[in-house]
């Protein structure tokens, strides 16, 4: 051992005295008060709408006639678990069994429903539970409408990791996906849809 070295340890040594610092506790139990009620709904509108996703806020029974405005004269695919008042008049390919990625890369939009939404930073979560498919669904065709309702979203990331599923495959997404060279030159579609419309359903208006 250097003399360099052992001096430097020794003043750490000194330092510490003759025993370690007791163990600092932290708590961890911060903002996961039960889930009672819903969210933030005009928070989670404005977190989304920042991440340049469209909201879009509806009745129930407005939800069919938003998607078939959203997809138009388009193909959406679909899990095989969504709702079929959702894509009334519209023409759908069924992923089930799974279509193969060219046609995930064909179609003009994707439609789902979510796990949960976090009204801290406008994410929507998906856990590949019902109407939601599995991951390849939701990444690979370039728009994705995705449907939640306002007793879905909580307030915090917290409160969110309290709800889910930890061992479910999760997708956390903010925003239509995008990223930026050194040069901070924002490109979008790089790693999943280049348009994400939400469509919250339940608001009273």
């Amino acid at each position: 051992m250097t003399g360099a070295r052992a001096e430097v340890l020794g003043r750490i040594r000194t330092a510490l005295g003759s025993a370690p610092p007791a163990a600092v506790r932290v708590p961890r139990d911060y903002d996961r008060q039960a889930l009672t009620g819903r969210g933030d709904v005009e928070r989670f509108a404005e977190t989304v709408a920042d991440y340049r996703a469209c909201v879009h806020r509806v009745r129930p029974s407005e939800v069919a006639v938003t998607i078939a405005a959203l997809v138009g004269a388009g193909t959406a695919a679909i899990p095989a678990e969504l709702p079929p008042d959702w894509v009334t008049g519209i023409h759908t390919v069924v992923d089930d069994p799974p279509v193969g990625l060219d046609v995930l890369d064909s179609v003009d939009a994707v439609v789902t429903g979510c796990a949960l939404g976090i009204a801290a930073t406008g994410t929507i979560v998906l856990d590949a539970g019902v109407a939601q498919g599995r991951r390849a669904l939701t990444l690979v065709p370039d728009h994705h409408v995705c449907v939640i309702r306002t007793d879905q979203i909580v307030d915090t990331v917290p409160q969110a990791f309290w709800a889910l599923d930890p061992s479910r495959p999760l997708t956390f997404i903010s925003g239509p996906s995008a990223t930026s060279d050194i040069e901070l030159q924002r490109v979008e579609g790089v790693h999943g849809p280049r348009t994400l419309d939400v469509v919250i359903v339940g608001v009273d208006r």
